[in-house]
């Protein structure tokens, strides 16, 4: 099993790269670092590599595994690119389905870096306003193995929110709504890997059609009166309110008491090696995917359904790259220190509006990511590192609409 990554024992570098890895320095950019642009990497080497910044634009083009993120395949965007701490920096501007105006979803910002991984597997999905209803789809996905399945999740599982939220119209129950999504994704992955399809990919499973690798998935949907998250495995979704930290999942460790039990009834074990891991290989008790670890690993997700008040902030959605050196009450102090500091938002349009756009985009939630994937890396965290911060304030919002209009 040499070479799993995010999760999976076995991910060992030499001591030459060891070396070399603590050598390196990791040339943080400084803190005014604009929140619309992305690091892309200026070489292709098999060294380890630089954190990579994405920004939303880049979410439909960073499924290379090789953490190449942020670059424009058609090179379109190298006239515009400037050196930053001896970084390239281009500009970019989130993608967006149709025009929207402001307030009509919530503001966001995101920053996916690549780390001191080797490889980036993971994915991030902002779908706002993705079904005919006004709901609004975010999404973080952390591959192990190979970021097959993580990319799978980001092209797919919005879709198949849609289709179930409007399968079920009036009738809509959220949980059983969201665990069928997620069960008709983990089905769709199994399928791909039963089929002929092959994939060129850095994947060292030595295995037919890369079987062995799964994603956890962290899914929002945000609505005017809730907050659904439906989370599978050990990505998380923190709810600031009123200065207070609140998890809206649990992370499915597999010494989890609950998750060891359900475990053992299944007929598998808990062992630890270098942490828990289920038979010793994954370090989570769910996910989507990983077909080789059932039925002890299963993708059904636990969802929790949070009625929304005026006093909430934010909602913060990462990976486990974050959450396993900054705790939630550090994350959300440091967003509601960004948001605070957001000067009021000009009307769409006007000159020098810098701090909003018209497709949702917000300079302070971006800001806001890119602070704290920062600061993960600064206390050394060793997994690539995804966070979505949405803006959840009710009163700037209208405020802003009505100043607007």
């Amino acid at each position: 099993m040499a070479g799993m990554c995010c999760g999976v024992v076995g991910e060992t570098d030499s001591p030459a790269s060891s070396r070399s890895s603590r050598r390196r320095n990791l040339d943080l950019l400084p803190f005014k670092y604009i929140a619309d642009m992305a690091v892309s990497q200026p070489s292709t080497s098999r060294k380890r590599r630089q954190p990579d910044l994405c920004t939303p634009k880049d979410f439909e083009s960073c499924e290379d595994t090789s953490g190449d993120c942020g670059k424009d395949k058609n090179n379109k965007k190298k006239k515009d690119e400037s050196k930053v701490n001896d970084k390239v920096i281009s500009e970019n501007k989130p993608s967006t389905e149709g025009s929207l105006e402001v307030g009509e979803f919530p503001k966001f910002g995101v920053t996916s870096v690549c780390g001191r991984r080797r490889d980036m597997e993971d994915s991030v999905s902002v779908k706002p306003s993705f079904s005919q209803e006004p709901f609004h789809y975010f999404g973080v996905f952390d591959g192990h193995g190979c970021s097959h399945v993580a990319t799978m999740c980001k092209e797919r599982l919005h879709e198949i929110v849609k289709e179930e939220i409007n399968e079920a119209c009036e009738n809509l129950e959220w949980k059983n709504t969201m665990q069928q999504g997620f069960a008709r994704m983990d089905d769709e992955v199994q399928s791909w890997n039963s089929s002929s399809q092959t994939v060129t990919c850095r994947c060292e499973l030595q295995t037919p059609h890369c079987d062995a690798v799964g994603s956890t998935a962290v899914v929002a949907v945000v609505t005017p009166e809730k907050i659904v998250v439906s989370n599978c495995g050990d990505s998380r979704a923190v709810l600031c309110r009123n200065g207070v930290a609140i998890a809206l999942s649990s992370d499915h460790k597999p010494d989890r008491p609950d998750e060891l039990l359900r475990v053992q009834a299944a007929g598998g074990r808990v062992i630890y090696w270098d942490g828990p891991r289920v038979l010793g290989v994954l370090a989570m008790s769910r996910a989507i995917g990983d077909n080789y670890l059932k039925p002890y690993v299963i993708s059904e997700p636990e969802v929790t359904v949070t009625e929304r008040k005026d006093e909430d902030e934010c909602l913060i959605l990462a990976s486990d790259g974050l959450w396993d050196v900054v705790s939630n009450d550090t994350a959300c102090g440091v967003v509601r220190m960004c948001l605070k500091a957001q000067k009021q938002p000009s009307p769409p349009g006007s000159p020098g509006n810098n701090d909003v756009t018209t497709d949702g985009s917000d300079r302070a939630c971006s800001d806001a990511s890119i602070l704290l994937t920062k600061l993960a890396l600064a206390r050394h965290s060793s997994d690539n590192v995804s966070v979505v911060v949405i803006d959840l304030r009710r009163d700037q919002r209208q405020s802003s609409n009505s100043k607007n209009n």
